[in-house]
């Protein structure tokens, strides 16, 4: 035990150290929440923003492992959370399902299940703004007196680095769910050469929203955006579009999906060599039954002057703008893009990026791979995937404009 207490005061330290030190508190909270998860040994943890002055309910703001609390809300004094958040006490709980107050509504939706719970108010000079909760020890133990301690000192340290460097929290509009990944895996292979890739994938996605999705490679980044565009099939789960289940649909029906739904940005351009740039548009234009004019499209990413050019006659990130005209042609309601900048500088990296910023704006909503942390910044949510599931999701309450990420 003793031991024990030696490990959560290097924590706490850590703790503010990162509150102080780092530029970015938003990165300091979503760290020093990741922190305590690690040391007290749990499965996930929220951070909840209070609207105080608003509608009086509470909101996610970052959370890690478990699930995915997209578009989640809850009243002032409606479930643990919001209980503590209205009484403004800590409370632990053995066993959530049995607890009067749990909102079970949460693990209905999302599959997971929470079992026990510490939940601690945020509170800062004057009034309760959120509350902390770390969900389900991993060895089953129940939570004792040093980790509620921990737990304590990451709220008051947070809801002091809240005020002295006046981080507004902000409240995410809630919208239409388009995407909805539940328990989703996949496996590759059979008997001995089998790897199972995915490991039980939640996750929704809103409509209009950029969505950026890190993580080391191998994790699984890819292959659930291969799933979520139709080029891939899940082994399990579900996997809903718009309200409609495309789980275990046939290859017809995935065909018309990736044709009428779906827009595509590659890392190689994988445009058509002995096409023009307005060739390579109709190409598509043409499969789609309502496509964009390609002139329009080719003049939305800035590029109608090189219309009759073929890919050879342009670089790279001209190329890749014209992959961008060419997502765009077929009015999709999701574009797909896997680490489109990778291969371009800086600079070229930041023409790309301010067309796609268009393009978000515009209210198309957007799914990115890739491992530029940078990029992240611009996102209205970051999803972070370790082993085949979602490990953290992090929203983004002031994302960035493409001309103010420097790498």
């Amino acid at each position: 035990m003793k031991e024990k207490r030696i490990n959560y005061t290097q924590v706490v330290w850590e703790i503010t150290r990162l509150l102080q030190e780092s530029e970015s508190l938003e990165d300091a909270l979503r760290t020093s929440l990741s922190e305590v998860v690690k040391a007290v040994g749990a499965e996930a943890g929220t951070i909840w923003a209070y609207n105080v002055s608003g509608d009086r309910r509470i909101y996610p703001s970052f959370w890690i492992g478990g699930a995915d609390l997209t578009g989640m809300s809850l009243a002032e004094g409606e479930g643990i959370a919001g209980t503590v958040v209205k009484e403004g006490k800590t409370t632990v709980v053995k066993d959530c399902q049995k607890d009067a107050r749990w909102a079970g509504r949460f693990d209905a939706t999302t599959g997971f299940v929470t079992k026990s719970m510490v939940c601690v108010p945020l509170i800062n000079k004057y009034e309760v703004i959120g509350c902390i909760q770390i969900i389900n020890k991993k060895d089953g133990t129940l939570y004792n007196d040093d980790d509620v301690t921990l737990c304590e000192n990451l709220a008051m340290l947070a809801a002091i680095a809240i005020d002295a460097k006046g981080l507004n929290l902000g409240f995410v509009e809630e919208k239409k769910s388009i995407i909805s990944l539940r328990n989703v895996t996949k496996t590759y292979g059979s008997g001995e050469t089998q790897v199972q890739i995915l490991k039980g994938v939640n996750l929704d996605v809103c409509e209009g929203e950029f969505l950026v999705i890190l993580g080391e490679s191998g994790c699984g980044k890819s292959t659930m955006l291969n799933i979520i565009g139709g080029m891939d099939r899940l082994t399990g789960g579900t996997f809903i579009f718009d309200g409609k289940d495309y789980s275990h649909a046939d290859e017809n029906t995935l065909t018309l999906y990736r044709r009428n739904s779906v827009g595509f940005i590659f890392q190689a351009y994988n445009l058509m060599p002995t096409l023009t740039a307005e060739e390579n548009l109709d190409f598509i234009g043409e499969l789609s039954p309502n496509s964009m004019d390609a002139e329009k499209a080719l003049e939305s990413v800035g590029l109608l002057q090189r219309r009759n050019n073929y890919p050879s006659q342009m670089s790279g990130g001209q190329q890749q703008r014209v992959s961008i005209a060419r997502a765009l042609v077929k009015r999709p309601r999701l574009i797909l893009a896997d680490e489109p900048t990778a291969a371009l500088d800086y600079e070229t990296s930041i023409e790309v990026l301010t067309v796609l910023e268009d393009v978000i704006k515009a209210g198309t909503t957007l799914l990115m791979v890739t491992h530029n942390e940078e990029i992240a910044k611009m996102a209205h949510r970051v999803i972070r995937m370790k082993g085949g599931v979602v490990a953290e999701v992090t929203v983004n309450r002031h994302p960035a404009s493409a001309k103010e990420l420097v790498w």
